[in-house]
């Protein structure tokens, strides 16, 4: 089984880890599940649901409008990351652009109003025993810019765009040693921790119910269909969220529910030098939890 899912990495030039877990019983697919790993974009799920905790508990008002500062946004690839202009939005519009398109600029808000030590003390009290979130995000992709030797992020991109292709290669061969993208050093989980998050969300056990379920349903509506929901076809359904840091990173996190009633939570990370065959590793993701999800149910005589 190990080495079967270990040849679909090998096979798509990525390290992978993978835990898949019926939502409720004891058994477990898993390929270096307990090993910490960079959740990247994953991450998400943890600030969505301490938000969502803080409405439902009357901490934060979910309709409070917030005026988000284009000038002091958290780079990102989507959303109001990419904003010129002040753009005023409420609370709860945040956790959405959050899961749903993966917009750093509100998960970062979000994260401030909450903080970095609430988020943690929730994956204590969850038994997330290896799950430790250690910045923002604005503050982790500055600490990358500035380990390569850059004034910050922005800077890294700005630099990047115009220096000789050499020193770019240069930078991108040191990428890989950031402390962002060091599982030993910066905010880190690991496959069967993110598995075991899923299951309590699932069963209103994360918090309280109405939190819960807004996570559900917007982890059902997230735009990205490329990774775990490639290895499925209709009519089972994927609620995910992916993670991507510095062409390094890709992960996902998510529940799939097959149509007689069998749930799965599958958490696949990945790990690859620059470069490298982005479409190949994203479908490696899918492959990887559907061939897990076929093991289990032929195990428990579903297949």
């Amino acid at each position: 089984m190990a080495d079967e899912l270990q040849e679909i990495f090998d096979r798509a030039g990525c390290q992978g880890a993978l835990c898949v877990r019926p939502l409720t019983g004891d058994a477990e697919i898993g390929l270096r599940s307990a090993e910490p790993v960079v959740p990247a974009s994953v991450v998400k799920v943890q600030i969505a649901l301490e938000a969502e905790t803080w409405f439902a508990d009357g901490r934060l008002d979910p309709r409070e409008r917030v005026t988000l500062r284009a000038a002091a946004r958290t780079p990102g690839p989507v959303g109001t990351s990419l904003f010129e202009d002040d753009t005023v939005i409420s609370l709860r519009d945040m956790v959405t652009l959050a899961l749903t398109i993966s917009d750093n600029h509100t998960a970062d808000t979000l994260l401030r109003r909450t903080g970095v030590a609430a988020v943690n003390a929730t994956a204590a009290r969850l038994g997330l025993a290896a799950t430790v979130v250690e910045s923002d995000l604005a503050a982790m992709l500055d600490s990358m810019g500035r380990e390569l030797g850059r004034a910050g992020w922005e800077d890294l991109v700005t630099w990047s765009a115009g220096a000789p292709p050499e020193e770019v290669a240069r930078a991108e061969r040191r990428l890989p040693g950031c402390r962002a993208l060091d599982p030993a050093r910066g905010t880190r989980t690991t496959p069967r921790d993110m598995t075991e998050l899923l299951r309590l969300i699932w069963s209103d056990a994360a918090g309280p119910a109405a939190a819960c379920a807004r996570v559900r349903a917007l982890m059902g509506r997230q735009l990205t269909r490329h990774r775990i929901a490639s290895g499925f076809r209709q009519p089972v359904r994927v609620a995910a969220k992916s993670g991507g840091l510095a062409g390094v990173v890709r992960n996902e996190i998510g529940v799939i529910t097959c149509p007689d009633g069998g749930r799965y939570a599958a958490a696949v990370f990945t790990r690859s030098e620059p470069g490298a065959d982005d479409a190949a590793i994203n479908a490696a993701i899918g492959a990887a939890a559907a061939r897990a999800v076929a093991l289990l149910r032929d195990t428990a005589g579903q297949g």
